[in-house]
């Protein structure tokens, strides 16, 4: 225990989420003191060597809808998402004044950073969004991490900011991600009830085998719960990246590696390409169906898709689009990023792409899914 603790009082690059019920009150609005708190402990946990940050610290955010619930006259969360993006678009800009003039207390300056998971799927924005966070590191700023909720659609949204955090900690290649919302901790049961107990460490899924995981929050501003905090650990422990999960009010005790909270162990080997964007932030627009050669070609020996091995296609997508590859049953063994129209696929199916080159042209000698932008999710 204690030299898992010492770990993470030794992490060099740290991804701090916070959630909207820990910034906002339940009526929307921002609540500066708690702004200001939080704040005061990301300063002090930076510390400095020679003059620049001894320690890197990434913030993702929540807070933008919650924040432009009031200005808007707005007395609860939307549930449509026009008037979420209407909110977050008067939330984003007070939320970002807010950090701006809280962290200039201490000469450091704060740096807006909004992403969609359509463009963390993508290769060159991918690369993109590293360099632009691996800069302001680099800078000493302190990059301040949110969902482009204004102009995100259904398709193509986090959902919650905590998958975005354990994306964003892939990304950077942070030591540890430290996620603050409004409980201490998972519990073994509901932690109003008596007879639950804090789960102090977990090693992986085995020690979570009955534990009941609440899906709520409290103050009913944000979208997230226990159960997609859960899961946001999941993913980074299994890209090799340990999480504690803590309130906001134990963010300094986190931060210096003392035992407060749930601590996940890395349960898996660190990665530094963005198909785990691919697999846990894309919302695939269609399906291609393989036949059981083409399943074992990309499945077993991992080979790009081709249109000989596609068997029916399903939904309405664009070249560049997210997609299932699924086998005959309809289970879902792969996703990827298909090169072509769904409606140009049809007559492509089951040929050759040297056939195709011959018939249509050379743009159509080319795998309908390369293997560089293709996921499995069972293998």
């Amino acid at each position: 225990m204690a030299s898992a603790r010492q770990h993470v009082a030794e992490a060099r690059r740290v991804v701090v989420k916070i959630g909207s019920s820990s910034l906002t009150t339940a009526a929307g609005g921002l609540d500066a003191d708690r702004v200001d708190a939080l704040v005061d402990v990301l300063a002090a946990a930076r510390g400095t060597r020679e003059g620049a940050p001894a320690r890197e610290i990434v913030l993702v955010s929540s807070g933008a809808i919650a924040a432009g619930l009031a200005p808007l006259g707005l007395t609860r969360r939307p549930r449509d998402l026009a008037r979420q993006q209407a909110a977050a678009s008067v939330g984003q800009g007070l939320l970002v004044a807010r950090y701006t003039a809280s962290f200039a207390r201490y000469g450091v300056r704060a740096g807006q950073v909004l992403l969609t998971s359509d463009d963390m799927s993508r290769r060159a924005h991918y690369r993109n969004a590293y360099r632009t966070l691996d800069k302001l590191l680099a800078m000493g700023a302190m990059p301040i991490v949110n969902e482009n909720d204004t102009v995100a659609t259904d398709e193509i949204r986090f959902g919650d900011n905590d998958r975005l955090a354990a994306l964003v900690a892939h990304l950077v290649r942070a030591d540890l991600l430290v996620l603050l919302s409004d409980v201490d901790g998972l519990y073994d049961g509901d932690p109003a009830l008596p007879g639950t107990s804090r789960i102090e460490q977990v090693h992986g899924p085995q020690d979570l085998e009955g534990v009941s995981i609440g899906s709520a929050g409290k103050a009913g501003v944000g979208t997230g719960g226990m159960v997609t905090k859960v899961e946001a650990a999941r993913i980074a422990a299994g890209a090799g990246i340990p999480v504690v999960l803590t309130s906001a009010s134990h963010a300094a005790d986190a931060l210096a590696g003392r035992r407060t909270g749930t601590l996940f162990h890395a349960t898996g080997k660190r990665s530094a390409d963005r198909l785990l964007w691919l697999a846990h932030a894309s919302a695939p627009l269609g399906a291609l169906v393989l036949d059981d050669g083409a399943v074992q070609a990309v499945v077993k020996r991992r080979t790009s898709l081709l249109p000989a091995g596609i068997a029916a296609v399903e939904g309405d997508f664009s070249a560049g689009d997210p997609v299932e590859l699924r086998d005959t049953s309809g289970r879902a063994v792969a996703r990827g990023l298909v090169n072509f129209d769904a409606k140009e696929l049809p007559r492509l199916l089951g040929r050759s792409t040297r056939e195709l080159a011959r018939e249509l042209g050379p743009a159509y000698e080319r795998e309908v899914v390369h293997r560089d932008d293709l996921v499995l999710l069972h293998p």
